[in-house]
C-alpha cells in the first residue's frame, strides 16, 4: 500500500511539472524588438518619441540598422496628408538634434500649410512614384527640407529645383538640359531622377536610409570617409556618431522632425488638408509646341501653364523634347475635354474579332483610358462602331508660332535686376516669418546675413534682403489678371 501511495505521489508531481512548462507563442505574443537606449531623455516639456513609446526599442545602433514599420495596408485615406502620415515608416527616437528641429518647426506652425500650397499640383504624383518604387514615404517630405518646394530655386553650389540636384547627378540619372529646358526644374522629371539616386545610395550604404540621406546631402564620398574614420577609431558608425559637415548633421534631423510632426501635428505644426487625388494630369503633346498655342487651344492661361511647368525655359518646348505638359485638370476631365478630343485623338472603326484590349494595345493606351475617352462603362463594342483613340492628328507644325510675325511673344532672357533693402528686426520676428513676408527662401535670407536657421534675432538689428526690382516685361503685360483655376481651388476652404 505504501509503495502504491508513493508511486501515485511521484506521478502527481510529474504532472504538475508538465503543466508549468512554457506554452507556445500565440499570434499576440510575438517577440518584442530589442531595446534602444535613448541618447537623450525626453522630459515632460518634450514631445514623445518618434515611434510609439510603448514598443520596446532596439540597440543603441538605431541609425546603423534602421528599422522600418510596415505601412498601413492599401487603405488610402481621402486626405493626402493623412495618407502620408499613415505610411511614414522609418523609426527613429528622440535625441537633442531632433528635439531642436521639432522646436524650430513648432515656432512656424503655418509652415506646412504654406509650402503644401506650392506642392499641391505635384504631391499626389510624387507619393504615387514613391509607392510604385516601394520606397519610404519620408522621401515625399524631402523637397520640403531641400527647397521649401520651390521648383526654380538654385543654391550656392548650383543645385537646382525642389530636389536640389546638381548638373552631374541630374545628367547621370537621365535629366535633359539645354537652352530650352532644364529637367531639374521640372518637378516630376526631377522626382524620377532623385528617387533613382536615392535608391542607388540606399544600396551603396547597405540598406541604411540615414546614411543614404546624409550622402544625398553632402556626397557619397564624404559619408563613406566619415564611416571609415569611425571604424578606424573603433567608434560606432551609425549616422548620429559620424562627423559630418554642419549642414548635413542638421539635414537628417530636419527631415525626421518634419516626419514626426506630420504624424503628431498636435505638437506644433498645422497639418494641411489636401484631396488624395491627382489635381493635375501629364499630357505628352508628341511634338514641339508653343505655350501660346496650347493656351489658346485649351483655354488654360499661358502664365498658369508656365507656372505648372517650370522646366521649360522659353515659350516653346525643345525641338528634341521633352514635349510633356502638366495640365491643371484631372485625367477624366482632360480625356473628355473638347481640347483633347479635337487635337489629340483620332478615330478607329471596330472590325470583326476586335476587343477593347486589342484596340487599346494597338494605339498604346490602357483599356481604362480608352473607355474614358469614349465614355464607356462596359467592355462591349460593336462591329462598325467608331471609337476615339489616342493617335495625334494635328499637323507637325500646327502647335508652333512664327515668331517673326509675333514678336510680342518672344522670351525676355535678360536677368532680373535686384535691389538690396534693409529690414529692422522686431520682437517676435523669425527668419522664416521674414522670408515669407518678402517671399524669399529662408535659406537665402540666412545666407545673405550669415545666419543659421536657429540663429537668435535681436530686435533693432538690421537684415539685408535682395529683392527683384519691380520691372514689368512685355510678356507680363499680356498675363495681367490671370489667376490659375488650380490656385482658386487650393484657396477654397476644405
Amino acid at each position: 500500500m505504501r509503495s502504491y501511495l508513493l508511486a501515485l505521489l511521484v506521478m502527481l508531481v510529474l504532472l504538475s511539472g508538465c503543466q508549468s512548462t512554457e506554452q507556445p507563442l500565440q499570434p499576440s505574443d510575438t517577440p518584442q524588438a530589442p531595446i534602444i537606449f535613448n541618447h537623450f531623455k525626453a522630459t515632460a516639456n518634450t514631445p514623445p518619441p518618434l515611434a510609439d513609446s510603448s514598443q520596446k526599442k532596439q540597440t543603441s545602433q538605431l541609425a546603423t540598422q534602421q528599422a522600418t514599420k510596415q505601412p498601413q495596408a492599401n487603405n488610402r485615406n481621402q486626405d493626402l496628408w493623412q495618407h502620408i502620415a499613415n505610411n511614414l515608416t522609418i523609426e527613429v527616437y528622440l535625441n537633442k538634434a531632433l528635439n531642436k528641429r521639432i522646436a524650430w518647426y513648432s515656432k512656424q506652425p503655418n509652415y506646412l500649410q504654406i509650402v503644401s500650397a506650392r506642392a499641391a499640383p505635384y504631391l499626389y504624383h510624387i507619393v504615387s512614384k514613391i509607392e510604385q518604387r516601394k520606397l519610404p514615404m519620408e522621401l515625399a517630405l524631402l523637397p520640403f527640407v531641400e527647397s521649401d518646394f520651390r521648383p526654380t530655386i538654385s543654391s550656392s553650389e548650383q543645385a537646382v529645383g525642389v530636389w536640389q540636384l546638381v548638373g552631374a547627378t541630374a545628367h547621370h540619372f537621365g535629366i535633359k538640359s539645354d537652352q530650352w529646358y532644364d529637367g531639374r526644374k521640372d518637378v516630376l522629371a526631377s522626382t524620377d531622377a532623385a528617387l533613382a539616386y536615392l535608391e542607388y545610395l540606399h544600396k551603396r550604404f547597405d540598406g541604411n536610409w540615414l546614411h543614404a540621406l546624409a550622402a544625398y546631402n553632402s556626397g557619397e564620398g564624404r559619408v563613406k570617409r566619415a564611416i571609415a574614420e569611425n571604424k578606424k577609431r573603433g567608434k560606432s558608425t551609425d549616422y548620429w556618431s559620424l562627423k559630418l559637415p554642419k549642414e548635413t548633421s542638421e539635414y537628417v534631423p530636419k527631415l525626421m522632425a518634419l516626419s514626426y510632426l506630420v504624424q503628431h501635428p498636435k505638437h506644433g505644426l498645422i497639418r494641411p488638408k489636401l484631396a488624395n487625388k491627382a489635381l493635375t494630369t501629364e499630357l505628352n503633346v508628341g511634338q514641339q509646341f508653343d505655350f501660346s498655342v496650347i493656351a489658346n487651344l485649351s483655354g488654360i492661361g499661358r502664365s498658369q501653364l508656365h507656372k505648372l511647368n517650370p522646366g521649360y525655359l522659353k515659350n516653346q518646348s525643345s525641338p528634341n523634347g521633352p514635349h510633356t505638359l502638366l495640365l491643371p485638370l484631372q485625367q477624366q476631365s482632360l480625356l473628355s475635354s473638347q481640347f483633347f478630343k479635337n487635337n489629340f485623338t483620332g478615330e478607329y472603326t471596330v472590325k470583326k474579332n476586335d476587343t477593347l484590349y486589342s484596340i487599346a494595345r494597338r494605339f498604346g493606351l490602357s483599356v481604362k483610358k480608352l473607355k474614358a475617352i469614349n465614355n464607356k462603362h462596359s467592355n462591349l463594342i460593336g462591329i462598325g462602331e467608331t471609337l476615339l483613340v489616342g493617335q495625334p492628328r494635328t499637323m507637325p507644325d500646327s502647335l508652333m508660332i512664327d515668331y517673326r510675325i509675333s514678336p510680342y511673344l518672344e522670351q525676355n532672357e535678360v536677368a532680373i535686376p535686384t535691389i538690396a533693402i534693409q529690414y529692422q528686426i522686431k520682437p517676435g520676428d523669425t527668419i522664416w516669418g521674414i522670408s515669407q513676408l518678402y517671399d524669399v527662401p529662408h535659406s537665402d535670407l540666412a545666407q545673405w546675413n550669415k545666419l543659421t536657421a536657429s540663429s537668435i534675432l535681436t530686435p533693432g538689428t538690421q537684415l539685408v534682403l535682395h529683392l527683384p526690382q519691380a520691372t514689368k516685361t512685355v510678356s507680363h503685360i499680356h498675363n495681367d489678371g490671370l489667376l490659375s483655376e488650380l490656385e482658386k481651388t487650393l484657396k477654397q476652404p476644405h
